[in-house]
């Protein structure tokens, strides 16, 4: 099978369980949007996803999205920080991601809110809010985000959006909902106070229909779509 086939078929596959996560939950399947986590394979297939009609993409990596970025500028695509962000990296990562996931202290919006201020720009960010407990992750633990979340109102250059998790690794995804309901329970207390706190970045391959279920909007996937597809080389 060539890699165009691949992608449709996997793509296909993917847009089918989200439907069904959808179809289970109550949801219209047009309110979660598929951010394609595109680390691992070469521009070629993220073209052919373009075509395929996906508009939103995810890197981990702000070096590598440079290139990629570039590579791909005729497109039209809105591309995602979904990675771990140095505040070193802000002025790089401004320009290039209009969304960041993974605002995961105080600090690093700071970052982001100057730099954006500086080039003219309104970043839109998402909290990372460590639901799982495990030190290994990165994010607020959710009895700091109340704060964190108020001082971000006063930033000039960024606009928070919602909140963003990572559930741990389970053979069984029925394990992540609590992970994925505490987000959202948090979400929905602080909304109520800020009503353009709308997002709910969590899911991925495992347990993206767990996630929908839960009310995620952005679903973070890559594995799904690129299965049987040979790795990029990492920079």
């Amino acid at each position: 099978m060539d890699i165009r086939k691949l992608v449709e078929n996997n793509l296909a596959d993917v847009r089918r369980r989200i439907a069904e996560a959808c179809e289970r939950a109550g949801r219209a399947a047009d309110e979660v949007t598929l951010v394609a986590v595109t680390k691992t394979v070469e521009v070629d297939v993220i073209r052919m996803l373009h075509e395929l009609g996906v508009r939103d993409f995810g890197e981990n990596r702000v070096a590598q999205a440079e290139e990629r970025i570039a590579a791909l500028s005729d497109l039209d695509a809105r591309w995602h920080m979904i990675g771990h962000l140095q505040r070193n990296k802000a002025k790089k990562a401004v320009p290039l991601f209009p969304v960041i996931h993974s605002i995961d202290s105080l600090r690093l919006a700071r970052a982001v809110s100057e730099q954006a201020a500086k080039q003219g720009r309104v970043a839109e960010g998402l909290i990372q809010v460590n639901t799982s407990g495990e030190e290994s992750k990165f994010g607020l633990e959710p009895d700091e985000v109340r704060a964190v979340h108020k001082e971000t109102g006063g930033l000039e250059g960024l606009r928070v959006v919602g909140l963003m998790t990572m559930a741990p690794f389970y053979d069984d995804p029925e394990q992540c909902r609590p992970c994925f309901r505490a987000l959202r329970e948090l979400r929905d207390e602080l909304a109520g106070e800020d009503a353009s706190l709308t997002h709910l970045s969590m899911g991925m391959t495992n347990d993206f229909e767990v996630a929908i279920e839960e009310g995620a909007d952005l679903i973070r996937v890559g594995s799904a779509l690129f299965h049987g597809i040979v790795p990029a080389t990492q920079h």
